[in-house]
């Protein structure tokens, strides 16, 4: 059994059913494994709804464990970005966040957007974009 964190494009995906994600997901749970988001994912779903789509939207997100975020992690992906800046790579602030979530509590992150997660320290399941 595994605990997946999901990229906010794979929630999005799953809601709209798109890209065989519903499926996925439901596999992955008759699979024994659970499903999970944090605040960013839902901050960046909420900022993408319609309000015809809140109530669906709502289950959805409910039904995932959910992952806050501390300081310890806060921490953590100021100095992923600080460190990839360094690298001259720029990353959003909500993916790092995403990826210090992952990284702190061992979370699978299930993303379609691998190059947005070049950290090492993040165990990913990528999934194809298409």
């Amino acid at each position: 059994m595994a605990s997946y964190l999901l990229d906010t494009s794979v929630i999005i995906d799953a809601l709209n059913g798109k890209r065989g994600r519903v499926t996925l997901l439901r596999n992955l749970l008759l699979t024994g494994n659970l499903l999970c988001c944090c605040a960013i994912n839902v901050t960046e779903v909420y900022a993408g709804m319609k309000a015809k789509e809140r109530q669906q939207t709502e289950l959805f997100l409910n039904s995932l464990d959910y992952y806050n975020v501390t300081r310890e992690i806060a921490t953590q992906a100021g100095l992923l970005k600080c460190t990839w800046a360094e690298r001259g790579v720029t990353l959003s602030v909500s993916d790092v966040t995403v990826a210090a979530v992952a990284i702190e509590h061992g979370l699978l992150l299930l993303t379609d957007n691998v190059k947005h997660y070049p950290m090492p320290e993040v165990t990913m399941h990528p999934l194809p974009p298409d």
